[in-house]
């Protein structure tokens, strides 16, 4: 064990000296280098000796060295301003992103109160601790911290709170002996008597009966005719009000109708329109949504992806992906960071054609129901009526009946081809499988709310196929509209598709 010692200390004391050596040759290398007494006693050592020319150059050489010796305490001092500069803003930074922290804590909190309090207010489902104004300040505020922890919310904090909301949900009784004639007339009178509104009958058909083919309805006219109305009253109507979104100008995509991941708070920022989306996964209740002055914006910018997932064959592929990974805190109905949309929520924009909004494009319409509101409805009188408890699952099954009952006629779809092939060869245009599905699905819808076949196939005509004709140069198309009239009129007969030869007259006369 002794030579083991003497071994060690010997081996290890070879790179002990060795590291000594270079840390003291260092220092005294810096010593020597900044050692002016002797700079200067060499220089006094030569200089008795030198000629007028050595002096020159002794002196020139005495100024690069000592040049060369401010140059490197420069640097150094350099160095050692610039590691300061950075510790303080290190220590800067570190103390910002403590305070942002900190405020971004108090959102969270204050956020949390505006939803309790708004909860209090209109939501009498919440189950989480009502605030008790008998309690002291301290008990009402430990019981909502602990109603509300981080661990609790995650990223989704309005999702969750409707996981809360509808822990203990009880489903209420819904109405499922109503028809769907009676909904259209209830819904009038209702407008009428409850909200001061007044609409044709015809509207409310054509309201309700798109609902049966697309999942997006555009009410469009000119301003102060209801459109907006329409839909808030059809949500009061129900006793589920219906979501307004305003459509900003600065609209351009999906996060505008989602929200988005915020990387910084590593929270996502939910809209309100999401979260009626996941509020409606969890009842059978009617939800619309109103996407107001939706041509503000270019449509086919922030509503694209909605309409690729809604145009999909089957509702289990109606998926948006809302964040790339899962946590395990997210709400229970975002699996994988992806949410199905639910079936029972339909999208209304509104719409006026005027300098302050973009053209809606063919894409946005072909895959909508457009609804002409252009004049404010007539006084009438109506019996007060009250609201109506309607479920998705009945007003699907209605739509399902009528679709069966209500069939297009196997005539009506022959003439309709035969206008497909006069219209292909005279104006170049076609009608499309889309066309012709939603006319299917919409024109029984109709009948069944009271309506009739003929009018049902005039209003898609002219919404869908004629309403194209806008895009044509309609100076070399006018001559033609005269021998479409005719046609029509040998088809379906002089009094019938009034609608769609009032449009194409009004076309002719702009040029």
């Amino acid at each position: 064990m002794e030579n083991l010692a003497l071994f060690i200390k010997e081996f290890t004391g070879v790179f002990v000296g060795g590291l000594w050596k270079i840390i003291t040759g260092i220092f005294w290398g810096i010593v020597d280098v900044f050692n002016i007494p002797k700079y200067i006693k060499v220089f006094g050592n030569y200089k008795a000796e030198f000629g007028a020319v050595e002096w020159i150059l002794a002196i020139l050489v005495a100024v690069v060295v000592f040049a060369l010796l401010l140059v490197i305490i420069f640097f150094v001092g350099l160095l050692i301003r610039k590691y300061i500069h950075n510790r303080v803003n290190l220590v800067s930074r570190a103390e910002m992103m403590e305070e942002i922290g900190n405020l971004n804590r108090e959102i969270v909190k204050l956020t949390r109160e505006k939803e309790r309090i708004l909860a209090m207010k209109v939501n009498p489902l919440d189950p989480r601790p009502e605030f008790d104004p008998e309690k002291p300040e301290t008990e009402n505020t430990e019981t909502e911290e602990k109603a509300l922890t981080d661990e609790d919310i995650g990223r989704f904090y309005k999702l969750k709170m409707v996981d809360r909301q509808y822990e203990n949900y009880v489903a209420p009784v819904y109405n499922t002996d109503i028809t769907l004639p009676e909904i259209c007339d209830m819904f009038r009178n209702f407008a009428c008597s409850r909200m001061g509104l007044f609409y044709e009958i015809k509207t409310i058909r054509l309201f309700l009966a798109s609902f049966a083919s697309t999942r997006l309805l555009i009410l469009q006219g000119i301003s102060g005719t209801g459109k907006t109305s329409l839909p808030y009253a059809f949500g009061k109507f129900t006793q589920n009000d219906t979501t307004i979104a305003s459509v900003q100008p600065s609209w351009r995509d999906r996060t505008e109708i989602f929200g988005y991941f915020n990387e910084f708070t590593k929270r996502f920022n939910e809209t309100e329109v999401l979260k009626k989306m996941y509020e409606a996964k969890y009842t059978d209740d009617v939800y619309l949504t109103i996407l107001d002055e939706m041509n503000i914006a270019r449509v086919e910018y922030y509503f694209a992806e909605l309409l690729s997932i809604l145009e999909m064959p089957t509702r289990d592929e109606w998926v948006v992906d809302l964040v790339p990974s899962a946590w395990p805190t997210d709400p229970k109905m975002v699996v994988e960071g992806r949410m199905t949309l639910p079936q029972n929520m339909w999208y209304i924009g509104t719409a006026n054609n005027d300098d302050s909004t973009f053209a809606i494009t063919d894409k946005v319409y072909d895959r909508a129901m457009p609804i002409d509101i252009n004049t404010k409805g007539k006084y009438f009188d109506a019996p007060y009526t009250d609201n109506l408890t309607l479920s998705f699952t009945h007003l699907e099954s209605m739509f399902d009946e009528a679709k069966e009952k209500y069939k297009v006629s196997q005539e009506s779809l022959d003439k309709i081809a035969e206008l497909d092939d006069y219209v292909i060869e005279h104006f170049r245009l076609a009608f499309g499988n889309r066309i012709v599905k939603q006319l299917k699905d919409f024109v029984p819808a109709y009948v069944g709310c009271g309506g009739t076949e003929i009018d049902g196939l005039d209003y898609v005509l002219k919404q869908k196929v004629f309403r194209k004709f806008e895009s044509l140069n309609l100076s070399f198309i006018r001559d033609e509209i005269d021998g479409l009239i005719s046609y029509m009129d040998k088809m379906f007969g002089k009094q019938n598709m009034q609608e769609s030869k009032e449009y194409l007259l009004r076309l002719k006369k702009l040029y």
